[in-house]
């Protein structure tokens, strides 16, 4: 227990408890705003009455993520101050100025038009309300792109250098384009949507087995397998290129990624281990389930390497990644679970093809709908395990071979630290229980039927009548009565 009178590690532990809770809510609403604006345009363009009710039904959930997305996001960034100042004061002439484009210009986007989107339906001309739609997810993934260009910083430096003990910026654009962002900010960008997509699509799932409202949910579905047929795909393709980034900018990660502690030389394959347990005391795995040849064709497509996969022998041991357990299961459960969406993605095609999700057959597919509901979650595991790589695979550094994060903490008592962190998850167990409670509320109340829909019908509600079919009410007033 030596680690609770340890600043630096009990600011590591706050941190990350922070930042992986936080992130949570983030991820739905990056990719729930593309969606909304999807179904909007096919509302308008349609003027089917199913899209118009999706989109009011899913916009209940984005509200939901947005609120305690920034109730937690604001304590996450005043911890740069409290707890990493050294850090803050070392690299804040470039780092705070990406924050505050963040709050200033992305938070702010999505919270000045958010309103319009929620309230504006029968206030406002229907551009105007769609307009604000596409600027309120413009603002969300905006968040992203600030976000990831700080972070990605963090793990490429560029356009400056530290000059006594302070970064100086020479170059502020070579700086926000630094080597890994853009690869960073569009693998976070499909991350956070198949995330969504995948949320979106077992909800639907659980009203379909429940066999509530079947047809009007079998259109989100089967518009969430379009949009993930593409997406899908193309986030592995992304995670490909994240890892050549981490194998030519960051090699002792790699290294704790593939727990590699040889080194293996240009020119030659390399064995890749699908399985293992490193051991950092005698630097070698306890046990392993080597692939022969494979890390060539992980890396670059080709057999032999170009360049050397260096092992961790190469660093002294304080200079190596240390959780290295942590990073290796980490980025194999990311790995699985991409590949498991992916495949799941494509039975779900094929069962479309086959005619089994159509309005009369899709209620019947219940292990299909059972393993949709099943991967609404993994997603989240599965970003959450990306982070935990990115950020636990650049250690001992904060930033990437300038600064240490022993060197980057604040100088306070641990009892302090400790007392925040047991705070911090107190708060934290209590919010996401509300988060559950008032989540399952929306799942469980359901679509409204009775909303008016703009253009069809604005004086008398829907009726309720087939899931799936908005029929007008045309009783007489009095019989309405």
């Amino acid at each position: 227990m030596d680690f609770l009178s340890d600043t630096v590690t009990l600011s590591r532990i706050q941190f990350a408890l922070t930042a992986i809770f936080h992130v949570i809510f983030p991820i739905l609403t990056t990719g729930m705003g593309i969606y909304l604006v999807v179904i909007e345009g096919l509302w308008l363009k349609t003027r089917n009455p199913d899209y118009y009710l999706h989109a009011r039904f899913w916009a209940k959930f984005y509200v939901l993520n947005f609120g305690v997305g920034v109730a937690t996001g604001i304590p996450l960034e005043f911890q740069f101050g409290t707890n990493w100042a050294p850090f803050s004061d070392a690299v804040g002439n470039f780092f705070g100025s990406v924050l505050g484009f963040e709050a200033s210009w992305a938070f702010m986007l999505e919270a000045a038009f958010l309103g319009i989107m929620l309230f504006g339906w029968e206030r406002v001309n229907p551009a105007i309300h769609y307009l604000s739609t596409i600027l309120v997810a413009v603002g969300a993934n905006l968040s992203v792109v600030f976000i990831l260009t700080a972070n990605s910083w963090m793990v490429t430096p560029a356009g400056g250098d530290l000059v006594d003990g302070k970064f100086m910026v020479t170059d502020y654009f070579q700086a926000l384009f630094n080597p890994s962002a853009a690869t960073s900010i569009t693998h976070m960008f499909f991350a956070t949507f198949e995330t969504s997509l995948f949320v979106i699509g077992g909800i639907s799932a659980w009203y379909i087995l429940n066999d509530r409202h079947a047809a009007f949910f079998a259109k989100t579905l089967k518009l969430v397998l379009a949009i993930t047929l593409i997406v899908a795909p193309l986030q592995i393709y992304m995670g490909h290129v994240s890892a050549e980034l981490v194998y030519r900018y960051q090699p002792a990660k790699l290294a704790a990624m593939e727990a590699q502690w040889e080194t293996s030389p240009a020119g030659k394959p390399a064995d890749w281990t699908l399985l293992a347990l490193p051991n950092k005391k005698t630097e070698k795995n306890d046990w392993e389930i080597r692939v022969p040849g494979a890390l060539g064709y992980i890396l670059e497509f080709k057999k032999n390497l170009s360049e050397p996969v260096l092992g961790l022998k190469e660093w002294k041991p304080e200079n190596r990644p240390q959780a290295l357990g942590l990073i290796y299961y980490s980025f194999r459960i990311m790995i699985g679970i991409g590949f498991f969406l992916a495949a799941m993605t494509l039975l779900t095609a094929v069962q479309w093809l086959r005619g089994k999700l159509s309005d009369e057959n899709i209620a019947k597919q219940r292990w299909l709908m059972r393993a949709w509901m099943f991967s609404a979650p993994l997603g989240y595991i599965a970003v959450e395990t990306g982070w935990i790589v990115r950020c636990t695979g650049r250690q001992p550094w904060t930033l990437y071979n300038k600064i240490r994060t022993v060197d980057s903490a604040s100088l306070v008592p641990a009892s302090n630290v400790l007392t925040s962190l047991i705070c911090f998850a107190a708060v934290y167990a209590l919010l996401f229980v509300s988060y559950l409670y008032f989540g399952s509320r929306i799942v469980r109340k359901g679509p409204n039927f009775d909303l008016p829909i703009p253009g069809v019908n604005v004086n008398q509600p829907a009726i309720d009548t087939t899931p799936g079919e908005f029929v007008p009410d045309e009783r007489p007033v009095e019989a309405q009565q």
